[in-house]
């Protein structure tokens, strides 16, 4: 279907693609993985031809259409937004504006006759008459009111642009569907909309995104990037993981007989393909699992953050409790009213909504950043918190180093050697730790405040968007620390 051949990239020293070579069939939904500054999103660029490489090919089948999701969200802002999803089938669209144009001349020629005939014909094929409904029913999916449908794009707010601009890729059934991050700034309802239209999609989808649970979802196959190389795999993005991490610590078992390091493989394959989350992967999965040659299961040579949270005290059996919360912005909009919820010792709480200025907002009173307008809540007199907010920019307004960074938030009395081993944790080591805290990544500040929490000892987690700016490695890494956190927490995903 789509194929890179011999594809190399490289910015000046640095050398992003090595002779890659991969083949993209249909039915197929391959989920495109690598560390932070791999070149996943360079490398959906170079297959939709938006970059060129520096040698190599890619080779399209002929009469195969591909669609991209857009990431300007600003480009289609004088836009209607139903017109915005009927472009995103480029040819039917022209198609559209070139019969319209012919039908309103007011000097009617036989030629134009002849080309109306003609478009008409193609028009159909297209299964044009069904566009405009189809591009309706698809949006009101998404959750765009049928009454926004005729306002242009820039009255629209970020995300429902956001959710346009996917109704734009997915429509019109492309041959050939790209997408880089497409669950960002979106709800779980639409999430869960988008990875249903996924499982029923019958053509071929490669994707970006560090959402661990959509790639396990949507996936049939992973497509690794690492050390310049692309190498694809059968399975989702856990059974690769789980995998790989089992290949490592065979590679570390040397005396280990081959005999026995394949039936481990074989049976680790066998359990993994018997267990489904969803009947429609069910069958096909097992299929492609049970198909797997067990010598290209390989150790990964991916660095995982040490998130590890521990309490340096056990609560006692009361934890928090909100009495009648509400807050009302100063624009007079209210986010939430009369909450009330009692949270348990050990409890993971999740707080899910379509408005996440709501959640956040929720959050910051909780941490003390907000006022509510109305309510209380309280803390139990054993309980020590641990915040990490959805913006952090006020913690990196200096120019500390992150040695001195971290030292202030650390318990009296610990030693610079202890707060080395937090940052060392976090993958920040050797000269790292020199580094100036108002220059860092988003990603390398997020495992700051991480290393913050894990260095307070809290037995509450209060956590607005953590995975956000994490790559996958961090994100299985922190996912596996909130399993085996013996504490409480409360969190929110977007």
């Amino acid at each position: 279907m789509i194929s890179a051949n011999n594809v190399s990239l490289a910015f000046g020293k640095q050398k992003l693609f090595d002779e890659v070579n991969a083949n993209f069939t249909e039915g197929n939904c391959y989920g495109v993985i690598g560390a932070n500054g791999a070149g996943k999103s360079t490398f959906l660029k170079i297959l939709s031809g938006e970059i060129e490489p520096n040698t190599g090919h890619i080779a399209i089948e002929p009469g195969k259409r591909m669609a991209v999701l857009n990431q300007n969200h600003f480009q289609f802002d004088e836009v209607p937004v139903l017109e915005t999803v009927l472009r995103g089938h480029q040819r039917l669209f022209e198609v559209m504006q070139e019969k319209d144009a012919i039908y309103a001349k007011t000097d009617f020629s036989d030629a134009d006759g002849i080309r109306a005939s003609e478009l008409e014909e193609e028009f159909a094929e297209m299964d044009g008459w069904n566009a405009e409904s189809d591009a309706a029913a698809m949006l009101s999916g998404l959750h765009i009111k049928e009454s926004d449908h005729s306002k242009l794009m820039k009255d629209m707010n970020g995300n429902e642009k956001v959710r346009v601009l996917l109704a734009q890729a997915i429509f019109g059934n492309p041959d050939i569907l790209i997408l880089d991050e497409p669950t960002n700034d979106l709800d779980i309802e639409t999430v869960t909309w988008l990875e249903d239209f996924l499982l029923d999609f019958k053509n071929t989808v490669i994707v970006v995104s560090h959402d661990r649970h959509f790639l396990d979802t949507v996936c049939t196959h992973i497509a690794d990037l690492d050390y310049g190389k692309i190498k694809l795999f059968t399975g989702s993005y856990t059974f690769w993981y789980e995998s790989s991490q089992l290949a490592l610590r065979q590679q570390a078992q040397q005396n280990k007989k081959i005999e026995a390091k394949r039936a481990e493989l074989t049976e680790f394959v066998q359990r993994f393909s018997a267990n489904k989350s969803k009947a429609r992967q069910a069958t096909s999965r097992k299929k492609l699992l049970e198909r797997i040659n067990i010598d290209d299961i390989q150790p990964s040579s991916r660095k995982y953050p040490g998130i590890i949270f521990q309490q340096d005290r056990e609560a006692g059996n009361d934890i928090l409790n909100i009495d009648g919360l509400s807050y009302v912005s100063e624009d007079g909009e209210t986010f939430f009213k009369d909450l009330e919820l009692t949270v348990n010792k050990g409890d993971k709480v999740a707080v899910i909504g379509r408005n996440s200025q709501s959640m956040t907002a929720l959050f910051r009173i909780l941490a003390g950043e907000l006022q509510a307008t109305s309510g209380e809540f309280k803390y139990g007199q054993t309980i020590t918190w641990g915040y990490l907010p959805v913006n952090n920019e006020q913690y990196f307004d200096n120019k500390l180093e992150l040695l001195d960074w971290l030292r202030q938030y650390s318990p009296a009395g610990m030693d610079d050697v202890d707060v080395r081993g937090f940052l060392g944790k976090m993958l920040f080591s050797g000269e790292d730790i020199r580094k100036k805290s108002n220059v860092l990544s988003g990603g390398e500040k997020v495992r700051c405040m991480l290393s913050r929490i894990m260095i307070k000892g809290a037995n509450l987690l209060i956590l607005d968007e953590p995975t956000n700016h994490l790559d996958l490695e961090s994100i299985t890494a922190f996912n596996n620390a909130l399993i085996n956190f013996p504490g409480t927490v409360i969190f929110h995903f977007a």
